[in-house]
């Protein structure tokens, strides 16, 4: 039976990838994407929310569907500070999962970062491992944890650190091997590609994919 995908994050980098997927697959119906301000064309299958994602019972009347993909993400200075990285990269996906979880979700996907730990000393990684923890605790039957390294794709906003650490890696590419392989760099696309090929499989448990593991499940949805 056909099911109704929600995604947080869609306009980002992966998550515009993501949507236009899930609306060319038959295994959905509708994607239903949760969004502050209008920013989709109205497309068959695609149902936008307005939502404020500090209105728990608002949120909570939209986070109804059957897969929960969360490609939310920012960087400490594109919010501006680490109280805002924080609200948008943990209270948000956390905020979202609780309630998607109460409402019988069995499904959620996440994308975090590689290096991922609540014991890290950086911040970042230390947020994105405090998120893994938080959502694992809520006892999804089917919880997808994406891990890549640096993001390839044409961003809406540019970054210069981030561009600068594809050229870096993309030169010294054939250098990550070994334990250091899964810090190179992916395109977004494959990762939104392995989120959907993760979906569809859904099996049972929590799964951590790194980079061979998203490449992998990425050429399985071509």
């Amino acid at each position: 039976m056909p099911q109704t995908a929600v995604v947080i994050g869609a306009t980002g980098l992966t998550g515009t990838t993501l949507v236009t997927l899930l609306l060319h697959d038959p295994n959905f119906s509708k994607v239903k994407v949760l969004l502050r301000s209008p920013s989709f064309k109205q497309r068959p299958g695609l149902e936008v929310v307005l939502v404020d994602f500090n209105d728990e019972e608002g949120l909570s009347e939209a986070l109804q569907g059957d897969v929960l993909f969360c490609c939310i993400g920012t960087t400490i200075r594109q919010a501006g500070s680490k109280e805002r990285f924080r609200e948008v990269d943990f209270e948000i996906p956390v905020r979202c999962a609780t309630l998607a979880r109460r409402h019988g979700i069995q499904q959620f996907l996440l994308i975090s970062a590689i290096g991922a730990n609540a014991h890290s000393r950086n911040f970042y990684l230390r947020t994105k491992g405090e998120v893994e923890q938080a959502v694992e605790r809520l006892g999804f039957p089917s919880l997808h944890i994406f891990r890549p390294s640096i993001l390839i794709g044409i961003r809406k906003v540019f970054r210069l650190k981030e561009w600068l650490g594809i050229v870096l890696s993309m030169v010294f590419y054939f250098l990550w091997q070994g334990r250091w392989r899964k810090y190179r760099p992916v395109k977004a696309a494959n990762v939104a590609r392995a989120m959907l090929t993760a979906s569809k499989k859904a099996p049972d448990g929590t799964h951590v994919y790194e980079y061979d593991a998203i490449k992998e499940l990425a050429a399985q949805g071509r």
